[in-house]
């Protein structure tokens, strides 16, 4: 076995951490199913977020006491007879407590979320009614890039594209006859890059993705309108729609039954977006390992 080789194993492997048939581990046993294909590294984080010591002693009370927050916030906030906003202060101090205080496993899997769902979104043009709609140029590298008003514009892309994308569709009826003829196209699916740090800081960035999430939903309610925080919300429960959008270009609708967020005409509370989000991160990724291999099968067809 060679240097690389050994630094990239796992304590989930088998060759580093043999298996124990009379006392399985868990998450060995999760991170070596591949049932529904995950990419390996983005797999192997979200397995060590899983296991972090704050999910399994701080999740539950930092719930509660955000969500007792949160409905301090709205309420105050629908009562008011104004409504205000703060995108760049939140964005910059979002930044900075993912920064500092958040596992690098679960800044690396934020990180990444942005670019795929770019990826996603710029596949669905490339292969929908319209081509030339406009595209996401969302793809954070790193941490500091989430400052510039990146989870904001991500909510933006996505309801613009699902507005255009049906206008395009009812101004091109035949389109998936054309898509046909054309063949699908995957150039939108290339590599996402994510620097992350994993050793900076280590011993002040603890905190699971989940608790992060939780804490964050509530400065997200605080600097944003009761409208816009109700549209971000309600946005985690385009995943079935988007499964939708797969299967019609794909013609493929055998691993749908994985998408979880559904049905956006009966909206999930607030209280849920933690949750919601986590769900949509995981959706995403299944969406994005299934496309790649789809791209794979064809390059080997056109070989």
């Amino acid at each position: 076995m060679t240097q690389n080789e050994a630094e990239s194993l796992t304590p989930l492997d088998p060759a580093f951490f043999p298996y124990n048939r009379r006392n399985p581990n868990t998450w060995q046993v999760l991170y070596l199913d591949q049932a529904i294909p995950v990419d390996p590294v983005a797999k192997q984080y979200m397995i060590c977020d899983l296991q972090n010591w704050t999910r399994n002693y701080l999740l539950i009370p930092i719930k509660i006491t955000a969500n007792l927050c949160l409905a301090v916030i709205m309420t105050v906030k629908r009562l008011l007879p104004f409504q205000f906003h703060f995108y760049g202060f939140m964005h910059q101090s979002a930044t900075f407590f993912l920064k500092y205080f958040v596992s690098p496993e679960a800044c690396y899997l934020i990180v990444r979320h942005i670019s795929l769902g770019s990826n996603i979104v710029n596949f669905l043009i490339d292969n929908g009614p319209n081509p030339y709609l406009e595209k996401s140029n969302l793809y954070p590298q790193k941490v500091d890039d989430l400052a510039h008003n990146v989870f904001l514009e991500h909510d933006l892309i996505l309801y613009n594209f699902v507005y255009d994308y049906h206008r395009a569709q009812q101004e091109n009826p035949h389109w998936q006859a054309k898509l046909k003829q054309r063949g699908i196209n995957f150039k939108s699916i290339r590599p996402v890059s994510v620097e992350m740090n994993f050793k900076k800081w280590r011993w002040l960035r603890i905190l699971d993705l989940e608790s992060a999430i939780e804490l964050f939903k509530v400065f997200y309610s605080l600097c944003l309108t009761s409208d816009e925080f109700e549209r971000a919300v309600l946005s985690l429960q385009f995943d079935e729609n988007f499964g939708l959008y797969f299967t019609q270009i794909t013609g493929d609708s055998s691993w749908n039954h994985v998408i979880s967020n559904r049905h956006p005409l009966a909206p999930n509370s607030p209280f849920q977006a933690a949750r919601n989000l986590m769900l949509h991160g995981i959706t995403t990724e299944y969406i994005h390992r299934y496309l790649e291999i789809r791209r794979d099968q064809a390059e080997l067809r056109e070989d």
